[in-house]
Parts: C-alpha cells; sequence; structure tokens
C-alpha cells in the first residue's frame, strides 16, 4: 500500500471510529449513569430576567415543534411526531426540573423526534426554560401525580 492510500485509509478509520462514538454518546446521552435526572435541581434563580430569558430561549429553539403557546402544535414537527403539550399535565419523560432540563439536554431516544440541545443552548438557558414552562403549566404536584393543573398561568414559586 503506497503513503497515499495509508493516509486516506487511516482518516477512513478514524472518521468510522468518529461516527461511531457519536452513536454511542446519543445512546449514553439517555441510559442510566450520570446524576439521576429526577434529583437535579434548578441552579437558576426564579426571577423576572430568568423568567423573560426562558421565553426568549423557548420562542427560538422549541417553538416550531411545540408551537407558541406550547400546546404541541408547532408547524414544524417532524412528520408522524407528536410535540407534548407542555401546558398540560401529563409529561411521559418526567416532570421534575431536572427530568425537563435533561429531556432538553438530551433529546428523547431512540428516534430522537425531540433532538439534543446540548451545545446548542447553554446549560443555564435550559434552566431558564424549565423555568419559564413552569410558569405556564400545572405545578409540579399537579405533573406528578396526573391531576389536572390548577391554573395554567401559575406563576413559578421563588427559589
Amino acid at each position: 500500500m503506497k503513503w497515499g492510500s495509508r493516509s486516506i485509509a487511516a482518516c477512513n478509520a478514524v472518521l468510522f471510529l468518529v461516527a461511531l462514538s457519536s452513536v454511542g454518546h446519543a445512546r449514553q446521552a439517555t441510559s442510566a449513569g450520570g446524576p439521576n435526572p429526577k434529583t437535579l435541581k434548578n441552579p437558576v434563580r426564579v426571577n423576572a430576567a430568568s423568567l423573560e430569558r426562558g421565553e426568549q430561549v423557548y420562542q427560538k429553539y422549541c417553538r416550531h415543534c411545540h408551537g407558541a403557546g406550547a400546546k404541541g402544535d408547532g408547524p414544524q414537527a417532524p412528520e408522524g411526531s407528536h410535540p407534548a403539550d407542555l401546558t398540560d399535565a401529563k409529561w411521559a419523560h418526567g416532570g421534575t426540573d431536572g427530568e425537563i432540563y435533561t429531556t432538553i439536554r438530551n433529546g428523547v431516544a431512540p428516534k430522537f423526534d425531540m433532538t439534543p440541545y446540548e451545545g446548542k443552548i447553554t446549560d443555564e438557558d435550559i434552566w431558564n426554560v424549565v423555568i419559564y414552562l413552569r410558569s405556564i403549566g400545572p405545578k409540579p404536584a399537579a405533573r406528578a401525580t396526573g391531576a389536572p393543573p390548577s391554573k395554567a398561568a401559575a406563576k413559578p414559586s421563588g427559589r
């Protein structure tokens, strides 16, 4: 094998390994290992600025699939997908702050109709989105029990 052929073969091998590790990373992002999403606490203080920033980030990245009002009716959702209504009490991927954060950050496997936003949205802004979602949806207790929300426009409690 000539030097040029070896270089091409080596480059192909490296590209294959990078691609393989990316697939493994996507699977690992949603599997066990690392902190338990249920126990993650939002480190961002709830205030007018974090709520406003969360809404801005939501409108930039999330409204296309979940809709401007977060009802799951966005015009650009992947065909055949059913984006969640983020204002109701039914949260299929968990309703704690940490579970919401993890879903946004890592996406939803196995098809990843909900794509991962790790590296696209900062961790702080993902937490701001969690704060915003809390302000437009039911209280955490309603999500955990499946009870109907008391008010869709509930204000988040201070942290």
